[in-house]
């Protein structure tokens, strides 16, 4: 693994921005345009088939990607044991899936569940490689190649699916373009990094890679089926046009969320375990990182929450409106991530992924009994859960680290107040401009231009260290590309 400095950390955190807003940007505007060719209820058809594409996926992963990258002396005979394995389990998976399609679409009372989800699983094999080469990727910090295919994916992906869409092909535009990204990804990673698969196998290699990533396996499964199980049971208990306005109003705030705490996060990853003998230095990064996220997070949430039925008919039509509530209980559930991300990858990051699975499974048990609580209530009750879920577990992922790394809970809240409070003040300024007797477009761009002048002028005013720090570091950054241009 590389000797990781602040600049490549940085740099490589750059590329990942930028890959993360670019591929996320476009995939916005395909997405609008594809909301507006196609009906809510076509949604809600691929949102609960992803749901049995994302469980057979952890399993085809298995906590391996994950374990390559925190391994320090990871080569290849590690990459290549690991490659061959997922795919083995995603052959099994397929065939699992193939024959239990017809009972899935049974429960459901939707046919059409049938194709689509036998298609769809072929992403298996290509998530198994794929998965691979974003570990040799993260480990090398070569997000540069990681921003050029996942850029050109989408756009190619995009292309494909709103033709199709026009074509009238309805559900079947959306797998379309599932399949088209993912093959895309895998074929121009193949062309822009220097690692290929060789005729190696080891189980002994295999063996110690699964015993810290078996753990992590069993973790990302539990999270995914906690996470995806409100979506099978909106998908049972109510019509698919529901689950459609459920997972758009959860759509929204998280392409932000994973476009600045995910990129954040996929290089605290490696640089963290870079340093995982150095405690002290893990809890500054690792402090960095709540503080730097949360200032750019929080702002985007609240604002998103108070402008979303003006954002949602304009760029979606009067169609999607009851999408709008799902919108704003979402931001509040999203504006979170930050301080959940950063402590679990400092507990992966030092080795301890025993820690990471039962703080899991204290998790979803609390998680499952408010879901149980809210069912009784409606749909927007099982979205509240889910955001007091949120709230609960920041205190059970913090816990640990006052013990690994002397940060504790009180201490991480200290770190983002600031941004919270400056947030909620901008947020109720933007509010009140949706009492303006003007078109809604012309609420929008208000609300928008008033929040960003807001925030970042009381940022200037109080002074809030996120913000001279992240003025700092572009200029630094500025400043060292003039000197290599040089």
């Amino acid at each position: 693994m590389q000797n990781l400095n602040k600049s490549l950390v940085i740099s490589a955190l750059l590329w990942k921005l930028l890959e993360r807003t670019g591929t996320q940007g476009i995939q916005f505007i395909v997405s609008i345009v594809l909301a507006r060719l196609l009906m809510p209820e076509q949604y809600g058809i691929i949102a609960l088939v992803m749901v049995f594409i994302s469980l057979a996926g952890v399993f085809v992963q298995s906590g391996f990607n994950t374990a390559l990258i925190q391994k320090k002396d990871a080569d290849e005979v590690d990459f290549s044991s690991v490659l061959y394995l997922s795919l083995g389990v995603a052959g099994i998976l397929y065939i699992i899936i193939y024959f239990s399609a017809p009972f899935i679409a049974s429960f459901y009372t939707q046919p059409l569940l049938v194709p689509v989800i036998r298609v769809l699983s072929i992403t298996l094999f290509i998530g198994a490689f794929n998965s691979i080469q974003n570990a040799f990727v993260a480990r090398n910090m070569l997000f540069k190649r990681l921003f050029i295919s996942s850029l050109g994916a989408v756009i190619i992906s995009g292309i494909v699916g709103i033709i199709a869409a026009y074509q009238g092909w309805g559900v079947w535009a959306l797998v379309a373009q599932q399949l088209t990204n993912q093959l895309m990804i895998a074929i121009i990673l193949w062309f822009t990094i220097k690692w290929r698969p060789h005729l190696l196998f080891s189980l002994k290699r295999v063996k110690n890679l699964f015993s810290y990533g078996s753990k992590l396996l069993a973790s990302a499964l539990i999270d995914t089926l906690y996470r995806e199980l409100r979506t099978l049971i909106i998908g049972r208990m109510y019509t698919p046009a529901m689950l459609g306005f459920y997972n758009r109003g959860q759509q929204f705030p998280q392409v932000i969320v994973t476009n600045i705490n995910g990129s954040i996060q996929s290089v605290m990853l490696p640089a963290l375990s870079a340093h995982q003998d150095n405690r002290k230095r893990v809890k500054e990064m690792m402090r960095r990182a709540i503080v730097t996220s949360s200032f750019l997070i929080f702002p985007m949430m609240v604002g998103m929450a108070v402008v979303a039925e003006p954002l949602v008919k304009i760029i979606l039509t009067e169609k999607w409106l009851p999408a709008v509530p799902f919108l704003q209980i979402f931001c509040i559930s999203f504006s979170f991530w930050p301080i959940h991300t950063a402590n679990l990858q400092a507990i992966n990051a030092m080795g301890r992924s025993d820690i990471f699975l039962k703080l899991e499974v204290i998790k979803k048990i609390m998680g499952l009994i408010i879901l149980g609580i809210s069912l009784s209530f409606g749909v927007y009750a099982i979205a509240l859960g889910q955001v007091l879920s949120g709230v609960i577990s920041t205190f059970i992922n913090a816990y640990p680290n006052k013990q690994l790394l002397d940060y504790s809970y009180k201490e991480q809240w200290i770190d983002i107040v600031p941004s919270l409070m400056i947030s909620l003040v901008m947020g109720a300024l933007v509010y009140s401009v949706n009492f303006l007797n003007i078109p809604a477009w012309q609420i929008l761009v208000t609300q928008v231009g008033v929040g960003f002048v807001t925030y970042i002028g009381l940022a200037r005013i109080f002074k809030i260290e996120s913000f001279g720090y992240l003025i700092t570091t572009i200029k630094q950054l500025v400043k060292s590309r003039k000197g290599v241009s040089n």
